[in-house]
């Protein structure tokens, strides 16, 4: 049997924290040396790049993906599509966390595992949450905490709606109970055991999770709240969840655009550090394959957009190149950082015995050029090489 191996050379390297001018070598899905005058084993068949003045970093690491589709607030017609592996390779993302939304009925944590199992077997990583916006929400093995102990790409529940007409409307008691549900299946699996909160635009916004840390026990870091940037007020509230030590996820497909109390990403990331937030506290991710409904004000649905995944690098790039941002931390957002609050094994960073997750990047223009996943090139020159099984030769936009 052929074993396969990539040699980047000459990098500038980035794990994210600085590694300066480096070899990386990869044999097979593991990265296996780190260093200067690396030589690919003569045993293997192997791919060497010549990085010049790229930047070599991680693969980004989305916590929130809809990668089985979702919307269907207009109707059946407004169910959006499945995503495909090149959707995902070409924008970067080689580790994918997979979330159903609104609907729980027409579309199951089932098929959302059969989904995720597929783009494993095409060439990333994948992982999901169990359950979907009702609180009375939809298992496998009919217990929460049964699908995250025993289920095994399930890291949690979610995305659990609060402060949303389109939700369960859950009491603090009752969000205390998934919250406990997530967490000792996470304890009992090995695993991260979070609830994820999908916030919407209600009045109510963080209330309700304040309420619930009053009630019970429930370790702040434990429940992930996401779309925070989606109204100025909202973020405000997240300074002072991330006071009682809570993590703070940012919706990186919402712009100023979406209304005129919609905050970018990329300023809320910014002006959340301005306010004494911890960098280790932020995640962003793109709601990629979500529906993205406007309402009115008295709830009819004026309009649907798509989430897209190129989103997540696009803000990654922004704080880097606008708000001038470290490369180590601006990567961190969407890589390390996603990687550390799922207790994801072996992403999210370059290191001997990390899976060979790579993008390499343009520093001037920030266009991604290479990207490798688990030790295969998927992406060169900004084209995909590698597609899904029922993608066209060269589709993937």
């Amino acid at each position: 049997m052929t074993v396969s191996c990539v040699l980047v050379r000459g990098a500038q390297g980035y794990a994210p924290e600085p590694l300066g001018y480096v070899d990386v070598l990869a044999v097979g899905e593991w990265v296996v040396a780190i260093g200067r005058g690396l030589t690919p084993p003569p045993w293997a068949k192997a791919e060497v790049i010549e990085a010049g003045e790229r930047i070599l970093c991680p693969g980004l690491v989305d916590l929130h993906v809809h990668l089985a589709g979702g919307g269907g607030e207009g109707g059946p017609r407004f169910r959006t599509p499945e995503l495909t592996l090149t959707d995902l390779t070409r924008h970067g993302i080689t580790t994918a966390v997979g979330v159903l939304g609104t609907d729980g009925t027409t579309r199951s944590v089932a098929e959302l595992l059969a989904k995720a199992r597929a783009l494993a077997d095409e060439g990333i990583t994948t992982w999901i949450y169990t359950g979907a916006y009702s609180a009375a929400t939809r298992t496998i093995t009919g217990s929460l905490r049964d699908d995250v102990l025993l289920v095994d790409r399930v890291v949690g529940v979610g995305e659990i709606a609060v402060s949303d007409f389109r939700g369960s409307h859950p009491s603090e008691r009752e969000l205390a109970r998934l919250a406990g549900e997530a967490r000792v299946g996470g304890l009992l699996g090995g695993k991260a055991g979070v609830l994820h909160v999908h916030v919407g635009d209600g009045p109510a916004g963080l209330r309700p999770l304040f309420s619930m840390l009053e009630i019970a026990d429930v370790p702040s870091d434990s429940v992930l709240p996401t779309h925070l940037n989606r109204r100025r007020a909202l973020l405000e509230e997240a300074v002072r969840w991330a006071a009682h030590g809570g993590p703070l996820d940012l919706t990186t497909g919402i712009t100023e655009e979406d209304g005129p109390e919609a905050v970018s990403a990329a300023a809320a990331a910014d002006w959340l550090r301005t306010q004494g937030v911890g960098l280790g506290q932020i995640t962003l991710s793109s709601d990629a394959g979500g529906s993205a409904p406007r309402f009115s004000p008295s709830g009819e649905l004026e309009a649907v957009g798509v989430g897209s995944p190129a989103s997540l690098w696009d803000v990654v790039w922004t704080l880097r190149r606008q708000y001038r941002w470290p490369w180590e931390e601006a990567l961190t957002l969407a890589t390390s950082n996603p990687a550390q609050r799922l207790r994801l094994p072996r992403v999210g960073r370059i290191a001997v015995g990390h899976q060979a997750d790579w993008l390499l990047v343009d520093p001037e223009s920030g266009r991604i050029e290479w990207v490798v996943a688990r030790g295969r090139v998927v992406v060169r020159a900004g084209s995909p090489v590698v597609w899904g099984t029922f993608e066209k030769r060269g589709a993937g936009g």
